[in-house]
């Protein structure tokens, strides 16, 4: 059976062959989405990372698979041709969005952006800071990120509480049985949480989730973590909170952040420009995903982490 793949650069293509011989009859060539493609029968299409601007040359094609290169799929998939099959990046970021996360708690915590503008200015400035250990964590969304986040907790010292959909218990490595409470219960929850940590997806049901309302029911100095979607908060609602409650961003809305916008200024914001999966591991952990696909493929299988249409 012959296959033809192709992927946005030559880096992903050679990942993704260093992974062992291709079976025979499998072809990975290099199409940036741009340029014309190289058949009219593309039996699985990587487009580039974050790129949707090209999705449209897919119009014409006889494509099997369209593979994505992230975790959340809401402002792609309505642009893939219908009856074009689509699968996210689950699997890929989860390991490196979890670590930001962790970073970016720590940095808030331990307020690391003060220490580093005193050593650019040259000062000696030592302070009291809070701690991770000892933090009573809200984790709202507990899928992929969220389970990964809780895991990298384990050695920090911490009550984990989590938010998901539905009311239940998890077993996460190293902290054991924790409560999963659902998702209507979050407005008595986050009074007493002490950080909060945001991985869910974006899309109408959560959309601003944390407006100006709930935003009002976080503990003063409580830390607001987002690593999952920009939309989940209202932005406007977090600038005029002014520094009461602390936020460490990785998603925002709008992005990218415009010269001027109010939340460059925002007392107790730290943030960083969407790069949770923009890591050493991402690459290799795509060629994976893709060799994957190219098993299932061969096999007669269906697709990992589909997306129903």
């Amino acid at each position: 059976m012959s296959l033809l793949v192709t992927v946005p650069t030559a880096e992903l293509a050679a990942d993704v062959i260093a992974r062992g011989p291709l079976p025979d009859g499998v072809e990975v060539r290099v199409w940036d989405m741009a340029t014309p493609p190289p058949a009219q029968r593309i039996d699985i299409v990587v487009p580039s990372y974050l790129g949707r601007q090209h999705l449209t040359a897919l119009a014409d094609l006889d494509v099997g698979l369209v593979q994505g290169q992230m975790i959340g799929y809401e402002a792609v998939i309505d642009r893939i041709p219908a009856g074009i099959p689509f699968a996210n990046a689950a699997s890929v970021h989860e390991p490196a969005t979890a670590e930001l996360a962790l970073a970016l708690t720590l940095a808030a915590q331990r307020e690391l952006p003060r220490f580093v503008r005193a050593q650019d200015a040259g000062v000696w400035d030592r302070a009291f800071t809070s701690s991770l250990s000892d933090r009573r964590v809200l984790l709202v969304g507990i899928g992929g990120v969220g389970t990964a986040v809780a895991r990298r907790l384990a050695g920090f010292e911490v009550a984990v509480t989590a938010v998901g959909q539905t009311a239940r218990t998890e077993v996460v490595e190293g902290l054991g049985e924790i409560a999963v409470h659902a998702l209507a219960d979050l407005p008595t929850l986050l009074p007493e949480a002490e950080i909060v940590i945001l991985s869910l997806p974006g899309g109408p049901a959560t959309h601003r989730l944390f407006d100006a309302a709930m935003l009002a029911r976080m503990a003063d100095g409580a830390l607001l973590v987002n690593v999952g979607r920009g939309t989940l908060v209202d932005t406007d609602a977090l600038v005029a909170e002014n520094g009461r409650i602390r936020a460490a961003l990785d998603v925002m809305d709008p992005e990218p952040l415009s010269e001027g916008h109010p939340l460059w200024t925002t007392p107790g914001v730290l943030f960083t420009p969407h790069v949770g999966g923009a890591s050493t591991a991402m690459n290799p952990r795509i060629a994976a995903l893709v060799r994957l696909q190219i098993e299932r493929m061969l096999a007669g299988e269906e697709p990992a982490n589909l997306i129903p249409r």
